[in-house]
């Protein structure tokens, strides 16, 4: 099946208010977990940048589990960060998170590097996937690990309506399209590891991670810029 485009901002202040309120616990979660397994070059300290943060659940998380860290959340959606900030007025570690209003690439970042760089359900947004990689290369040094995870391209429409029938069958409308849209957006893992070939990564790993995500991880190499 071949990659459907959808809109790269989710700038609806509705649209936005749904992603705020859902239990998207376990994912989140499932995401902080896989970065503790698979960051472990990470020394905890420093900054980490969450390109693409939504309303901000997995900065807060990561600021939570690692007291010694600051954390930068960058998103272009104006209406994701109002929730965002919402949460982080009212969270234990929201001292120690900042969320930036901006785009990739060229979005004014409080650091020129990171210690550590993540981003989860933003590469399906891209309609130049590039962009994400060329932002990690960018605004990391060497030593700098990465952690990207996203949805999984299905073979096929009917799979891709399996999926938003199992996982989200009870979520609201536009949930459950937005879900489906962003299935048919997705990467399939082949198309990520010729992206990462093409932006000088291509020593990362790529994986499905569950039967709907993928995972992208590394360390950034001494890229000689």
């Amino acid at each position: 099946m071949d990659r459907v485009l959808e809109p790269e901002l989710m700038d609806d202040l509705e649209q936005a208010r749904a992603y705020a309120e859902a239990d998207f616990a376990e994912p989140n979660s499932a995401f902080v977990e896989l970065f503790a397994e698979r960051c472990q070059a990470w020394s905890g300290s420093g900054a980490i940048l969450d390109l693409g943060c939504g309303p901000g659940d997995i900065a807060l998380r990561l600021a939570a589990g690692y007291p010694d860290c600051v954390v930068h959340g960058v998103d272009g959606s104006a209406a994701m960060l109002s929730f965002a900030e919402r949460a982080r007025a009212e969270h234990p570690a929201g001292e120690r998170v900042r969320f930036i209003h901006g785009l990739l690439p060229g979005a004014a970042m409080p650091r020129k590097h990171y210690q550590a760089i993540i981003s989860n359900s933003l590469l399906h947004h891209l309609h130049q996937p590039r962009v994400l990689w060329q932002s990690i290369r960018e605004l990391a040094v060497p030593g700098t690990v990465v952690l990207v995870m996203d949805l999984m391209r299905p073979s096929s429409a009917s799979q891709a309506q399996a999926l938003v029938d199992t996982y989200a069958g009870e979520e609201p409308e536009v949930l459950r399209v937005d879900f489906y849209n962003s299935l048919l957006a997705a990467f399939e893992p082949g198309e990520i590891e010729t992206q990462l070939e093409s932006a000088g990564l291509a020593e990362f790993q790529v994986g499905p991670v569950s039967d709907r995500h993928l995972a992208v991880w590394g360390v950034i190499p001494d890229l000689g810029v």
